[in-house]
């Protein structure tokens, strides 16, 4: 091994960052280093992290292992103190140039611990831009961080508080990419409604979404994971009007009961988030959505519940991500009546099982219709709702199709 290999779980935002440590690790020389950048959503996430460094370090017993992201950042003794990890990084310093450079050359090799309280700071601007990954689809991180404090949520405080990148270097950016080819670019961020809050004028959401789809000819323009309730004026408008901004929302609503969503200390009600749905469909009839979705928050009873399967369908989702509730140490949610393990496996089960028939409904819908799908390969592809398809026969990679729909195998459309 000479070149670094990065090992990346969790988000969409972990994947975008890798790639961006990648740039800076390869410009600096880095070498025989492998870096995992981890998530600390839950419990269970944290777990993974460790068993996927014992696996690596037996795979590579003489690399360098770095270890950073958010479960690095908010409990960084935990990691120094395993024997597989050289050193551990912070949110931060894994987006800066200086400590990238400062491991080449004459860190490799090196096996002595870093003091962890010296490097764990999460108070900068949002993270390092770069010219995207892959031939068809590249992400921008155009915030980081997070002003609220859920309940449940260990994210803020591996993150940090909500910084914008200004809309003149996303533009810039955006349009660097479609010259180099991408057909399509998914805006990203921890918190990505309150992209604007922190800079001069307070623009919002739709107001940089108008302007990249004004200034730039990017041909397809996503949104990844927003808050319904901050959804502003100006993306409503963007949403009923620009075919180049795809119709897939993902919604950030982790409950469809009232009384759990406040002590989730959520910022929308069950009757907020149907309503949004119910609007943005009037506007924009092909839009599909997901969503994310708790199982088990502490005090959740069997009716609390079965509103939170109701919303499924209320709200006519789509792709579901379900989460067994976790606690993560040092949360309010932590220190609640917990709710029995075997019970909360039973609701994630029955939660996936219901996403599963929305995916099907879905899929069978689309048979007969044709869709302008983003190739990923030679065999797949993605339609504007982020539906996968599978091609007949092979296509170029990030090329934008028509194809007609002639049927589904259950979990993707064939083409």
């Amino acid at each position: 091994m000479s070149a670094p290999v990065f090992s990346t779980l969790g988000c969409r935002l972990n994947a975008y960052e890798s790639e961006a440590m990648r740039e800076l690790a390869e410009a600096a020389g880095v070498e025989n280093a492998i870096v995992v950048n981890t998530c600390a959503v839950t419990a269970e996430a944290v777990r993974k992290a460790k068993q996927e460094i014992r696996r690596l370090r037996r795979a590579h017993p003489e690399a360098t292992l770095i270890v950073t992201g958010c479960a690095a950042q908010t409990e960084p003794e935990t990691f120094a103190a395993m024997p597989e990890v050289s050193r551990v990084i912070g949110n931060t310093e894994k987006m800066q140039p200086a400590t990238w450079s400062g491991m080449a050359p004459d860190f490799i090799g090196e096996t002595a611990r870093v003091q962890v309280d010296d490097i764990m700071s999460v108070s900068e601007t949002a993270g390092h831009l770069i010219d995207g990954f892959g031939r068809h689809r590249a992400y921008v991180q155009v915030q980081n961080g997070c002003d609220h404090r859920c309940t449940f949520c260990i994210i803020p405080y591996g993150r940090g508080n909500s910084r914008s990148v200004p809309a003149g270097v996303v533009v810039e950016q955006i349009s660097r990419l479609v010259d180099k080819g991408f057909n399509e670019v998914v805006l990203t961020g921890v918190d990505l409604t309150s992209w604007g809050a922190d800079l001069p004028g307070a623009p919002r959401l739709g107001d940089l979404v108008r302007r990249i789809l004004k200034l730039t000819s990017v041909p397809r323009l996503r949104i990844s994971s927003i808050d319904s309730i901050e959804v502003d004026a100006a993306l409503i408008e963007a949403i009923a009007s620009e075919p180049r901004l795809m119709p897939h929302l993902h919604l950030s609503l982790q409950a469809g009961d009232d009384l759990i969503l406040k002590r989730m200390k959520r910022r929308h009600l069950r009757g907020d988030a149907i309503r949004f749905c119910e609007a943005a469909r009037a506007l924009r009839p092909d839009m599909v959505f997901g969503a994310d979705i708790i199982a088990g928050f502490p005090t959740e009873s069997d009716a609390m519940f079965e509103n939170s399967l109701q919303l499924i369908e209320d709200c006519g989702l789509t792709w579901l991500h379900v989460f067994p509730y976790s606690p993560r140490q040092g949360t309010p949610a932590a220190r609640m009546p917990q709710v029995a393990g075997p019970v909360i496996r039973e609701r994630a089960a029955r939660l996936r099982a219901a996403g599963e028939a929305a995916v099907k409904r879905h899929l069978a819908g689309q048979i007969g219709r044709r869709h302008l799908v983003l190739t990923e390969g030679p065999e797949m592809g993605r339609t504007e709702q982020f539906t996968e398809v599978a091609f007949a026969t092979p296509q170029p990679e990030g090329a934008i199709i028509e194809a007609a729909i002639t049927g589904q195998d259950g979990a993707r459309l064939l083409a």
